[in-house]
């Protein structure tokens, strides 16, 4: 098998070196659910390879997955890998259009689902390749189970640059894109948790919420195979219940992103937040104004990290410049691996302290874009990514994020960065979401309008940002919503908030009128 210096080069490196070194330890917590220790992940995802392989799978095959938090979905990732055939996550909120473009767009050969989504399959039209060879997941995991491993003869061996899977982007601004990740990607993100900070090992406990057709819980199963560490799978954020069963499982360590830590944060105060096991929660985007309040109640420092589906681990945050930086909005410097530049519109390296656009270059990241050159050349150019986000850059090389491209409102000619008045808008104690964008006017080109989730009216708030922000900041449009369009990522999905249709309020005019 083909390996780094730095360690497994890929999947199949990784998960056999596991079995080895730590055979009888627990790998894998699904709660509720099963428990499996490495050993067991390698025999099964054996067992699965070869129910996979009797049904057709071939090395280079895409096979569409759409499955829940369960033991199938990492035991089928592998299993593809262990075949040489690359895997295809598909969102389970998908409806027929959005899965209908995914299944086409990446052109699979089959689909392994579970049986609560064979009911959406069947509404999608037959001439959808991958609806040829439906493996039901059932099936796979009965046969995959009664298999003995050693019947499997021999993994096909992929090597770090072959294929592992085709993963969508979130869409969180657009309609997501399939981002080609070769089996070096997993292991040089995951490799470089457990060699750099927050320096995992097989004493850790690792929790994830997320679903696992998003990117964080594989790279969870990555990391637990090259530290050891144990990895709990919950079956979805519940904010309610997320700390007790952090508690539960003694964790020891997590990350979370979006407005996961805003939605904690509304959680009513318990005695025991402070007690549990957690060493590092690592986050992305953690709301500036409320970083120390997250840390002060539950007791445990919050690092800040950037990554990107195309891109994998980027910039963190450590424990060297943590306390110096908290509150701050500081996205830290790069991992050991990636360069970072910021550049100006000609694509030239601005001086530090200037605001431009944040470059990414080094291994470990995406291929490219599925079938799509023209935007993977647009976005990979000279061999530096182009990640679409606003920041600037401090004199020791560490990167404050400002806003994404997209997200600038021209505002008579004002620029507004919609990240700032969100955050500002977080720290009202009624406000549960909020998503700031802009909307055309006649006279000042731009407009800013807010959506917001809260106990509180248009003056209101409008007020409490008039008191933080400049005036040219404030929003203009007022929509309140029970709840607001969110991605995978508890991002909120800037792209369909165009779809809800309540009543706006103009703070101008102080009228009422339908969206």
């Amino acid at each position: 098998m083909q390996a780094s210096a730095a360690g497994p080069g890929t999947l199949v490196d990784a998960l056999h070196a596991a079995a080895r070194r730590w055979p009888d330890r627990v790998a894998w917590t699904f709660d509720p659910g099963e428990r499996f220790t490495f050993a067991d992940v390698q025999r099964l995802t054996g067992g699965y390879a070869l129910a996979l392989r009797d049904r057709g799978v071939r090395p280079g095959d895409r096979i569409a997955v759409m499955l829940a938090n369960e033991p199938a979905f990492p035991l089928t990732w592998l299993a593809l890998a262990r075949l040489g055939a690359v895997m295809v996550p598909v969102n389970t909120r998908y409806q027929t259009a959005d899965a209908e473009h995914v299944l086409r767009d990446c052109r699979a050969s089959g689909i392994v689902a579970g049986s609560e989504f064979e009911p959406l399959l069947r509404r999608l039209p037959g001439d959808v390749p991958a609806l040829r060879n439906l493996y039901p997941s059932g099936e796979i995991a009965a046969a995959g189970a009664s298999a003995s491993a050693l019947a499997l003869a021999g993994d096909w061996e992929p090597g770090p640059a072959d294929g592992a899977n085709i993963q969508f982007t979130s869409g969180t601004t657009g309609r997501p894109k399939g981002c080609v990740l070769p089996h070096r990607y997993w292991t040089q993100l995951a490799g470089g948790l457990v060699t750099e900070f927050p320096y995992l090992t097989a004493g850790d406990v690792m929790l994830t919420a997320q679903p696992f057709h998003y990117i964080d819980p594989q790279w969870n199963v990555a990391a637990s195979l090259l530290s050891g560490a144990e990895l709990v799978i919950l079956d979805g954020f519940h904010p309610s219940s997320f700390w007790g069963k952090v508690r539960e499982h003694r964790v020891t360590y997590f990350y979370c992103l979006g407005a996961m830590p805003t939605l904690l944060l509304r959680m009513p105060a318990d005695p025991r937040d402070r007690e549990h096991a957690v060493r590092v929660v690592q986050c992305s985007a953690i709301p500036k104004a409320l970083h120390r309040e997250l840390e002060e109640r539950w007791g445990v420092p919050w690092y800040e990290a950037f990554g990107m589906t195309e891109t994998g681990a980027d910039l963190r945050v450590t424990d060297r410049d943590h306390d110096e930086l908290v509150g701050t909005g500081c996205l830290g410097g790069p991992v050991s691996y990636r360069q970072v530049r910021i550049v100006d519109a000609a694509d030239q390296p601005v001086p530090a302290g200037e605001t431009g656009q944040i470059t990414l270059a080094g291994p470990g990241m995406m291929d490219g874009y599925l079938d799509d050159p023209a935007a993977t050349s647009a976005a990979l150019a000279g061999g530096w990514f182009r990640t679409g986000d606003l920041g600037r850059m401090d004199a020791r090389g560490r990167v404050y994020h400002v806003g994404r491209l997209k997200d600038m409102i021209r505002r008579g000619g004002e620029n507004v960065a919609a990240r700032e008045v969100e955050e500002i808008l977080l720290t009202h104690g009624a406000v549960r979401l909020a998503a700031v964008c802009a909307v055309p006017d006649e006279i000042r080109g731009e407009e800013v309008k807010a959506y917001y989730v809260a106990d509180a009216t248009p003056g209101e708030l409008a007020e409490y940002c008039r008191a933080r922000l400049a005036a040219f900041k404030v929003p203009r449009f007022w929509q309140p919503e029970d709840d607001l369009p969110r991605t995978d990522s508890e991002r909120v999905a800037k792209s369909r908030l165009g779809e809800l249709s309540g009543a706006v309020f103009d703070v101008t005019t102080g009228q009422w009128s339908r969206a």
